[in-house]
C-alpha cells in the first residue's frame, strides 16, 4: 500500500514539473512575442492556462507551487526583482481568488480564468502604488479591467478546451 501511495506521489510531482516548464515557456514565448495591444503591461496570461489546469486537475497545493515555481523561474531568466515583485503579488492574489470562486461552485472555467485575470492586474497595481507612492495610478485600473476580463475570458476558453479533451482521454 505503502508502495502505492508513492508512486502516485511521484506520478504528480512528475506532472507538476512538466507543467512548471510548460508554464515557463509559456511565459517565455509572451517575452518573445509582445502582444501590444497599444497600452503597457497588458499580457495575455498563457502560462494562466496551465494553471487553471492544474488546479482543476491536481488540486490548490500543486496549482500554488506551478504558479510560484513559474513566477520566480520566470523573473530569474527574464526579469529583475521588481518583475517578480509585481508577478508574484497579482500571481498569488489571482490564485487565491480562482481558488474561491472554483470553489463556490457557481463559475466555469472561463469565469474562475475572468476572475483571476482581473484580480492578477489587481494585484500588480497595489504593488505599483505603494511602489509609486501615489494612488493615482489606480486610474488605470478600468482599461487592466476591460483586459483582465478580455484575456481571462480567452485563456479560460482554451483552458475548457483543454480539460474536456483531457477527461475524453481519461475516459477511453
Amino acid at each position: 500500500m505503502a508502495e502505492r501511495k508513492s508512486t502516485k506521489v511521484t506520478k504528480r510531482l512528475a506532472v507538476c514539473a512538466a507543467l512548471t516548464a510548460l508554464a515557463l515557456i509559456f511565459s517565455y514565448v509572451e517575452v518573445l512575442i509582445p502582444f501590444s495591444f497599444g497600452i503597457p503591461g497588458i499580457k495575455l496570461g498563457l502560462a494562466n492556462i496551465v494553471v487553471l489546469i492544474s488546479i482543476y486537475t491536481l488540486g490548490p497545493k500543486y496549482g500554488l507551487f506551478i504558479n510560484i515555481a513559474r513566477i520566480c523561474l520566470s523573473a530569474l531568466m527574464f526579469g529583475n526583482t521588481f518583475s517578480a515583485l509585481y508577478a508574484l503579488s497579482g500571481g498569488l492574489l489571482s490564485l487565491a481568488v480562482m481558488l474561491l470562486t472554483k470553489k463556490a461552485g457557481i463559475f466555469s472555467v472561463i469565469g474562475v480564468s475572468m476572475a483571476g485575470g482581473v484580480f492578477h492586474n489587481l494585484g500588480q497595481l497595489m504593488v505599483a502604488v505603494a511602489v509609486m507612492q501615489t494612488v493615482k495610478i489606480m486610474y488605470y485600473f478600468p482599461v487592466l479591467l476591460i483586459s483582465g476580463m478580455i484575456t481571462g475570458i480567452l485563456t479560460g476558453f482554451i483552458a475548457a478546451l483543454v480539460l474536456r479533451a483531457l477527461r475524453q482521454v481519461s475516459y477511453n
